[in-house]
């Protein structure tokens, strides 16, 4: 894996803007509710709040319609001017989606290696953070603005808590202990009156291994191997000394997705490159049980088998989430079944 640059930390009073690199929700009317929301936590800790230019122009200007063609770019320039604007210390996505692969070709990168800054999100964010990669960034697979931080009945504690100590603390992070609830029922965008019900959280589960490993972080969600012949393709370097994190949507997190990314892994050679995995908690109410045999059987079948690999850390699709500083050295104990953090992820 790369060396990556750490961006600054945040400090109170610092502008943080918001931008819809994957889909134009946080601007509908219906939705807009959620995203003032979103700005009001933000403030409320301490964060001055804008929105890029094209970031509450709406679903139907930014959509993926191809008769639309300006509208990838005009998601792609708000990424840039992000990054360019001075004024700005951070950028956060407000959502998710499935299309943020399209906006790549517009963006200079040149930007994003010149203005290191902070950037978090999650989901279909991913691509962006495979960019900041490309370009030697250090960004962070946490929060998105409209979910999970604009809880209706409040931004989570915890998600809370990782957010202010991954992005404005600068010692080490250290260990990132289960939250004791956890909910997967879906976000309500549309009823601000709607309560998410949060469940008793069972921690983490080893799913093989034995010892401590440790690795930089890396990884995302499984659609990772469809950047094949892309501009963002990744190779067997990449996944170096990593210890990979690996999640995503119930629809792509089922035993048949998983194997087929654990061998797409070892066809490009990455495989034997990696130290560890952590695997988030499905946005589901399973056991995850046949996946996580899956993930034994296809793991032992490609001379894996003693690969450590812990599942149910708190990231991802489910709510509520830590922040993963990619790059940043971690550590996975088998014996205790914990996972830290080893260093900061900000300067």
């Amino acid at each position: 894996m790369k060396e990556l640059r750490k961006p600054l930390k945040l400090c109170k009073g610092d502008t943080i803007a918001v931008v819809s690199p994957c889909h134009g929700w946080a601007g509908d009317a219906e939705i807009r509710w959620k995203y003032q929301l979103g700005v009001k936590y933000l403030q409320e800790i301490g964060l001055k709040v804008l929105h890029a230019p094209n970031a509450l122009r709406g679903s139907a200007y930014l959509s993926e319609n191809p008769k639309l063609s300006e509208n990838p770019k005009a998601r792609a320039e708000d990424i840039m001017w992000a990054f360019e604007n001075t004024n700005v210390k951070a950028i956060i996505a407000s959502i998710g989606g499935n299309d943020s692969i399209k906006i790549i070709p517009y963006i200079d990168s040149y930007l994003i290696s010149t203005y290191p800054k902070i950037f978090i999100g999650y989901s279909d964010v991913m691509n962006l953070h495979m960019l900041a990669y490309h370009c030697g960034l250090s960004s962070f697979y946490g929060c998105n603005l409209l979910s999970p931080l604009a809880e209706a009945q409040g931004w989570h504690p915890y998600s809370r808590k990782w957010f202010e100590k991954v992005l404005f603390c600068d010692s080490e992070i250290g260990m990132i202990e289960p939250s004791e609830e956890w909910t997967y029922e879906e976000v309500d965008y549309f009823d601000p009156l709607h309560r998410r019900i949060y469940y008793p959280n069972n921690g983490y589960e080893l799913v093989q291994g034995e010892g401590t490993v440790k690795g930089r972080l890396f990884g995302g969600h499984t659609g990772l191997k469809e950047l094949e012949n892309t501009p963002l393709a990744l190779v067997a370097e990449d996944f170096s000394d990593t210890i990979l994190f690996l999640e995503d949507i119930p629809e792509f997190y089922t035993p048949s997705a998983i194997e087929d990314f654990l061998r797409w892994l070892d066809r490009i050679g990455a495989l034997g490159e990696i130290n560890g995995m952590i695997l988030g908690k499905a946005n589901e109410n399973t056991a995850f049980t046949e996946q996580k045999e899956t993930v034994r059987d296809v793991l032992s079948r490609l001379g894996q088998g003693n690969l450590p690999v812990i599942y149910g850390v708190n990231f991802g699709h489910s709510s509520p989430v830590c922040v993963l500083p990619y790059g940043a050295e971690a550590e996975i104990n088998c014996e205790k079944v914990s996972f830290s953090i080893l260093e900061s992820g900000v300067l």
